[in-house]
């Protein structure tokens, strides 16, 4: 059914702050850098499980590049969406651990293996966690041309017309987290719809194939033009560029999701490989032309080494558990 003729028949984590050594002014352009074995000689691969376009891509394509002038060698993203963000996941499991396969790590490594009967992958134990990178800013959007201006009008529709609504998430363990926990407090029943990524989310949602849309910032640059219309963001405090959009914490929901994430690499990587690494990516996180991307989707900086990054790892694998066992989450 699409959306007009659903419409027409109803009526209508501790976080740690910036280490030491990234609040100095960092140097100019270094030289590349190399391991005393001579890492890297060779392109480093590097998995962004998401479809080419959206907000993650972006931002991991940028630091990659930024990352590469520092290392001498180029770092060759790969796209594998699919499994709600977890490819790269599964990557690492079968790679070898000598800092030429790496991967962006989200939420859903996480919560993956806690809704799993036979998780595929421990995530403290089985990879390396290298640097931290952002957070994500996201929320709920609708077409321009939707009769909801409110998030408390979209809630109230789902009411009254339990099952009839539905919305595109990037996966059962992505932002459709948020949304189920909102649906319980809100007391409404709504249909998830999930997507390889945030450019098949958002464009469903713009030929009308689905009602809202429940993802991170790929839709900023929509919402300045006029072409979707966002209705609440999952954030700790209002977004710069979108001043008028409520939290909905402050609507009275407790939702939160900034889901911050970075890089990793398969377990036992060389402690020397792990920091030329993490010294080319903290460059590259901190660098201008990185911090301008992160402003164009409003993500905010969430930067870690890899001793912190390692332990709110922990932390996250923690909260998964929990979570999934709060909202009944399973897969099998």
């Amino acid at each position: 059914m699409s959306v007009e003729d659903a419409l027409t028949n109803s009526g209508i984590p501790r976080r740690r702050l910036l280490g030491a050594a990234a609040l100095l002014p960092l140097p100019a352009l270094a030289q590349p850098r190399a391991t005393a074995n001579g890492y890297p000689d060779h392109p480093i691969r590097v998995y962004v499980p998401w479809t080419p376009g959206g907000a993650t891509d972006i931002q991991m394509r940028s630091v990659c590049e930024l990352a590469s002038r520092h290392l001498g060698q180029p770092l060759v993203v790969e796209n594998r969406p699919g499994a709600s963000g977890t490819l790269g996941a599964v990557a690492l499991r079968e790679a070898k651990p000598d800092g030429y396969t790496l991967s962006q790590m989200g939420n859903g490594v996480f919560r993956m293996p806690a809704m799993q009967a036979r998780p595929q992958w421990d995530p403290v134990r089985d990879f390396t966690w290298i640097t931290r990178f952002a957070g994500y800013m996201g929320g709920v959007v609708v077409r321009p041309d939707a009769p909801w201006r409110s998030m408390a009008e979209l809630l109230e529709f789902a009411r009254a017309n339990p099952g009839k609504l539905n919305y595109g998430t990037p996966g059962a363990n992505t932002t459709e987290v948020q949304m189920q926990r909102l649906a319980r407090a809100a007391g409404v029943d709504w249909m998830p719809i999930a997507f390889r990524g945030a450019a098949p989310n958002l464009q469903a949602l713009l030929s009308g194939d689905i009602h809202c849309s429940a993802e991170t910032s790929a839709w900023s640059d929509m919402a300045l033009e006029g072409r979707v219309r966002p209705l609440a963001v999952w954030m700790s405090e209002r977004v710069k560029r979108f001043p008028e959009v409520p939290t909905f914490r402050e609507l009275g929901w407790d939702v939160l999701g900034e889901s911050a994430y970075g890089v990793a690499g398969p377990r036992g990587m060389p402690p020397a490989v792990v920091e030329t690494l993490h010294q080319a990516f903290r460059r590259a996180v901190h660098d201008p032309a990185h911090l301008a991307v992160l402003a164009r989707f409003d993500m905010p900086l969430r930067y870690q080494g890899p001793e912190d990054f390692a332990d709110d790892a922990a932390l996250q694998a923690e909260e998964a558990r929990r979570v999934v066992q709060e909202l009944g989450l399973r897969i099998g």
